[in-house]
Protein backbone atom coordinates (compact mmCIF):
# COMPACT_ATOMS: atom_id res chain seq x y z
CA UNK A 1 0.00 0.00 0.00
CA UNK A 2 2.72 2.48 0.91
CA UNK A 3 4.74 1.16 -2.31
CA UNK A 4 1.41 1.99 -4.05
CA UNK A 5 0.84 5.90 -2.28
CA UNK A 6 4.56 6.65 -2.93
CA UNK A 7 4.13 5.79 -7.16
CA UNK A 8 1.17 7.94 -6.94
CA UNK A 9 3.03 10.81 -5.68
CA UNK A 10 6.17 10.86 -7.92
CA UNK A 11 3.69 10.59 -10.65
CA UNK A 12 1.65 13.71 -9.75
CA UNK A 13 4.67 15.67 -8.96
CA UNK A 14 5.96 14.92 -12.93
CA UNK A 15 2.71 16.17 -14.21
CA UNK A 16 2.84 18.89 -11.80
CA UNK A 17 7.10 19.83 -13.24
CA UNK A 18 6.25 18.86 -16.99
CA UNK A 19 2.70 21.74 -16.85
CA UNK A 20 5.55 24.28 -14.98
CA UNK A 21 7.74 23.28 -17.80
CA UNK A 22 5.33 24.10 -20.57
CA UNK A 23 4.18 27.45 -19.33
CA UNK A 24 7.99 28.89 -19.30
CA UNK A 25 8.26 27.65 -22.93
CA UNK A 26 5.09 29.32 -24.38
CA UNK A 27 6.05 32.53 -22.19
CA UNK A 28 9.59 32.63 -23.72
CA UNK A 29 8.56 31.76 -27.39
CA UNK A 30 8.40 34.65 -29.70
CA UNK A 31 5.95 35.34 -31.71
CA UNK A 32 3.17 34.48 -28.68
CA UNK A 33 1.59 37.66 -26.98
CA UNK A 34 4.38 40.11 -28.74
CA UNK A 35 3.36 39.10 -32.01
CA UNK A 36 -0.31 39.48 -31.33
CA UNK A 37 0.41 43.18 -29.77
CA UNK A 38 2.00 43.88 -33.31
CA UNK A 39 5.14 41.81 -33.31
CA UNK A 40 5.80 40.88 -37.21
CA UNK A 41 2.36 40.65 -38.45
CA UNK A 42 2.17 44.50 -37.47
CA UNK A 43 2.38 46.56 -40.55
CA UNK A 44 5.30 48.92 -41.08
CA UNK A 45 5.48 52.55 -40.16
CA UNK A 46 4.73 54.86 -43.18
CA UNK A 47 8.05 56.81 -43.96
CA UNK A 48 7.09 60.39 -44.56
CA UNK A 49 9.31 62.04 -47.43
CA UNK A 50 10.13 65.47 -46.01
CA UNK A 51 12.82 68.17 -47.69
CA UNK A 52 15.66 69.58 -45.81
CA UNK A 53 16.26 73.32 -45.32
CA UNK A 54 19.05 73.28 -47.43
CA UNK A 55 16.80 71.74 -50.51
CA UNK A 56 13.86 74.19 -50.03
CA UNK A 57 16.56 77.01 -49.93
CA UNK A 58 17.94 75.68 -53.39
CA UNK A 59 14.48 75.19 -55.09
CA UNK A 60 13.65 79.20 -54.34
CA UNK A 61 17.23 80.00 -55.21
CA UNK A 62 16.10 77.76 -59.06
CA UNK A 63 12.41 78.89 -58.64
CA UNK A 64 13.41 82.84 -58.41
CA UNK A 65 15.62 82.22 -61.54
CA UNK A 66 12.77 80.87 -63.26
CA UNK A 67 11.02 83.85 -62.29
CA UNK A 68 8.39 81.94 -60.47
CA UNK A 69 9.39 83.01 -57.08
CA UNK A 70 10.07 86.38 -56.45
CA UNK A 71 11.26 86.27 -52.33
CA UNK A 72 14.87 85.44 -50.95
CA UNK A 73 15.68 81.79 -50.31
CA UNK A 74 15.08 81.62 -46.28
CA UNK A 75 14.35 78.10 -46.40
CA UNK A 76 10.85 78.19 -45.28
CA UNK A 77 8.24 76.56 -46.94
CA UNK A 78 5.80 79.25 -46.81
CA UNK A 79 2.78 79.82 -48.70
CA UNK A 80 4.34 81.75 -51.50
CA UNK A 81 7.25 79.11 -52.21
CA UNK A 82 4.12 76.19 -52.00
CA UNK A 83 2.71 78.61 -54.59
CA UNK A 84 5.88 78.84 -56.88
CA UNK A 85 6.03 74.71 -56.19
CA UNK A 86 2.84 74.02 -57.71
CA UNK A 87 4.04 76.55 -60.71
CA UNK A 88 6.78 75.12 -61.20
CA UNK A 89 5.29 71.28 -61.35
CA UNK A 90 2.30 72.13 -63.46
CA UNK A 91 4.84 73.69 -65.97
CA UNK A 92 6.77 70.44 -66.10
CA UNK A 93 3.46 67.68 -65.84
CA UNK A 94 4.40 66.92 -62.53
CA UNK A 95 1.70 66.25 -59.75
CA UNK A 96 0.36 69.19 -58.54
CA UNK A 97 0.55 69.14 -54.56
CA UNK A 98 3.12 72.32 -53.70
CA UNK A 99 5.39 70.25 -51.62
CA UNK A 100 8.73 69.96 -52.66
CA UNK A 101 8.56 65.76 -52.97
CA UNK A 102 11.01 63.39 -54.44
CA UNK A 103 9.70 63.56 -58.09
CA UNK A 104 10.02 67.87 -57.99
CA UNK A 105 13.05 67.49 -56.21
CA UNK A 106 14.83 65.27 -58.86
CA UNK A 107 13.25 67.20 -61.75
CA UNK A 108 14.65 70.33 -60.42
CA UNK A 109 18.27 68.28 -60.03
CA UNK A 110 18.88 68.71 -56.34
CA UNK A 111 20.52 65.68 -54.34
CA UNK A 112 18.47 63.72 -52.19
CA UNK A 113 20.08 62.62 -49.05
CA UNK A 114 20.91 59.39 -47.94
CA UNK A 115 17.73 58.87 -46.35
CA UNK A 116 15.42 60.31 -48.66
CA UNK A 117 16.64 57.47 -51.43
CA UNK A 118 15.80 55.13 -48.48
CA UNK A 119 12.25 55.65 -48.37
CA UNK A 120 10.34 53.67 -50.87
CA UNK A 121 8.49 55.30 -53.83
CA UNK A 122 5.17 54.74 -53.70
CA UNK A 123 3.02 54.53 -56.99
CA UNK A 124 0.96 57.61 -55.73
CA UNK A 125 3.77 59.46 -55.21
CA UNK A 126 5.42 58.58 -58.31
CA UNK A 127 2.46 59.64 -60.20
CA UNK A 128 2.67 63.39 -61.81
CA UNK A 129 -0.18 64.63 -63.19
CA UNK A 130 -2.07 65.02 -66.79
CA UNK A 131 2.07 64.25 -67.84
CA UNK A 132 2.50 60.99 -66.11
CA UNK A 133 -0.23 59.16 -68.46
CA UNK A 134 1.57 60.57 -71.22
CA UNK A 135 5.17 59.15 -70.33
CA UNK A 136 3.23 56.10 -69.44
CA UNK A 137 2.12 55.60 -72.77
CA UNK A 138 4.99 56.22 -74.45
CA UNK A 139 4.19 59.74 -75.84
CA UNK A 140 6.67 62.27 -75.38
CA UNK A 141 6.76 64.83 -72.85
CA UNK A 142 5.54 68.68 -73.70
CA UNK A 143 8.27 70.83 -73.67
CA UNK A 144 7.55 74.47 -72.22
CA UNK A 145 8.47 77.24 -73.92
CA UNK A 146 10.08 79.83 -71.56
CA UNK A 147 12.28 83.39 -72.42
CA UNK A 148 15.23 83.88 -70.40
CA UNK A 149 15.79 86.92 -68.41
CA UNK A 150 17.46 88.99 -71.69
CA UNK A 151 14.84 88.04 -73.37
CA UNK A 152 12.24 89.74 -71.04
CA UNK A 153 14.47 92.59 -70.70
CA UNK A 154 14.83 92.98 -74.19
CA UNK A 155 10.85 92.78 -75.03
CA UNK A 156 10.86 95.41 -72.13
CA UNK A 157 12.92 97.65 -74.05
CA UNK A 158 10.54 97.44 -77.14
CA UNK A 159 7.20 97.79 -75.43
CA UNK A 160 8.74 100.97 -73.82
CA UNK A 161 9.64 102.44 -77.10
CA UNK A 162 6.31 101.69 -78.63
CA UNK A 163 4.79 103.80 -75.30
CA UNK A 164 3.36 100.40 -74.30
CA UNK A 165 5.28 99.96 -71.46
CA UNK A 166 6.29 102.36 -68.72
CA UNK A 167 8.60 100.48 -66.43
CA UNK A 168 12.26 99.33 -66.20
CA UNK A 169 13.83 96.80 -68.38
CA UNK A 170 13.86 94.07 -65.27
CA UNK A 171 14.09 90.97 -67.03
CA UNK A 172 10.83 90.19 -65.15
CA UNK A 173 7.91 89.05 -66.05
CA UNK A 174 5.35 90.85 -64.20
CA UNK A 175 2.19 92.16 -63.96
CA UNK A 176 2.73 95.28 -65.81
CA UNK A 177 5.18 93.35 -69.11
CA UNK A 178 2.13 90.91 -69.08
CA UNK A 179 -0.33 94.18 -69.81
CA UNK A 180 2.63 95.84 -72.05
CA UNK A 181 2.55 92.42 -74.18
CA UNK A 182 -0.87 91.61 -74.52
CA UNK A 183 -1.29 95.21 -75.96
CA UNK A 184 1.86 94.12 -78.13
CA UNK A 185 0.13 91.04 -79.20
CA UNK A 186 -3.18 92.53 -80.04
CA UNK A 187 -1.51 94.84 -82.23
CA UNK A 188 0.62 92.40 -84.23
CA UNK A 189 -2.00 89.88 -84.66
CA UNK A 190 -0.98 88.02 -82.49
CA UNK A 191 -2.43 85.36 -79.97
CA UNK A 192 -2.98 87.57 -76.57
CA UNK A 193 -1.56 85.98 -74.28
CA UNK A 194 0.54 88.05 -71.84
CA UNK A 195 3.25 85.31 -72.24
CA UNK A 196 6.81 85.82 -74.03
CA UNK A 197 6.36 82.92 -76.59
CA UNK A 198 8.42 82.32 -79.58
CA UNK A 199 5.45 83.98 -81.85
CA UNK A 200 6.29 87.16 -79.93
CA UNK A 201 10.05 86.90 -79.65
CA UNK A 202 9.70 86.34 -83.59
CA UNK A 203 8.03 89.21 -84.23
CA UNK A 204 9.85 91.28 -82.25
CA UNK A 205 13.13 89.96 -83.67
CA UNK A 206 14.60 88.77 -80.65
CA UNK A 207 17.04 86.11 -81.31
CA UNK A 208 16.17 82.69 -79.90
CA UNK A 209 18.30 80.78 -77.44
CA UNK A 210 19.50 77.33 -79.00
CA UNK A 211 17.51 75.37 -76.40
CA UNK A 212 14.59 76.91 -77.73
CA UNK A 213 15.17 76.35 -81.28
CA UNK A 214 15.38 72.14 -80.28
CA UNK A 215 12.39 72.24 -78.46
CA UNK A 216 10.51 74.45 -81.60
CA UNK A 217 12.08 71.78 -84.28
CA UNK A 218 11.30 68.94 -81.19
CA UNK A 219 7.19 69.93 -81.33
CA UNK A 220 7.12 70.47 -84.74
CA UNK A 221 8.19 66.81 -85.26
Amino acid sequence: MKRMIFVVLVALAFAVSATAQSSTQAKETPGSASAAAGGPSAKPKRQIFRATKEQIKQAQTMLKTSNLYSGEPSGSLDETTRASIRGYQKMHNLRVTGTLNRATLEKMGIELTESQKAIPVSESAAASGSGAAADDSGKPKRTIFRATKEQIADAQQILKSGNMYSGEATGKLDEDTRAALKKYQEANGLKVTGTLNQATLEKMGIALTDKQKEASTAAKK
